[in-house]
């Protein structure tokens, strides 16, 4: 019943927002009493964080995949994890919505333990691009920091435009995003 209610609410913060989706709206949603909601999380925001963290957590243990591989090149690596953020969109795009919308709902002490999975993430593919300088595959004057906000921005923001069944697939568009972003930093 708890996935039932995550999965519910995380439809109804898609469409509605969090603000305006209340509790009532989520039980009677999925026609079950406050009781049943409460008996997993005390309070909406409990569940915000909870959707929160498994998608963060999620993203975070995929990457952690993907860099760990040491027979893959850096540039490899880099298209596996813009692949999986846009490969993502498919399950997890409203997730991904609600992540980026509504993290401005949660308290200073949540965010306090969101910030830092977020930033692992970005400093990952920090330490990725600086190995690929290193090893001669990306250019040496490259301005690590900079560059990997745009691989974010690119990825992130695809949640709000791919549609996973249409007629360019999430390998196509990983790979368009890929050589785009190499062209740039490719030795």
């Amino acid at each position: 019943m708890k996935e039932k209610i995550t999965e519910k609410s995380i439809q109804l913060f898609d469409q509605k927002g969090f603000s305006e989706t209340s509790i009532q709206d989520i039980v009677d949603s999925i026609g079950v009493t406050k009781g049943t909601f409460y008996y997993y999380f005390s309070s909406k925001e409990e569940l915000l964080m909870d959707i929160h963290l498994r998608y963060i957590d999620d993203l975070l243990a995929n990457q952690e995949e993907i860099l760990k591989d040491e027979s893959q090149t850096s540039k490899n690596k880099l298209f596996a994890i813009v692949h999986m953020l846009i490969s993502n969109i498919k399950t997890q795009g409203a997730s991904a919505k609600v992540f980026f919308r509504e993290m401005r709902n949660l308290s200073d002490e949540r965010l306090s333990e969101i910030i830092p999975k977020r930033d692992q993430f970005r400093l990952n593919i920090e330490k990725l691009l600086e190995k690929g300088k290193q090893s001669g595959e990306f250019r040496a004057d490259l301005k690590t920091p900079i560059v990997t906000f745009g691989i974010l921005g690119v990825a992130n923001w695809s949640y709000q435009w791919f549609d996973p069944e249409g007629k360019v697939s999430d390998q196509e568009v990983a790979k368009i995003f890929t050589e785009m972003i190499l062209k740039g930093i490719e030795m």
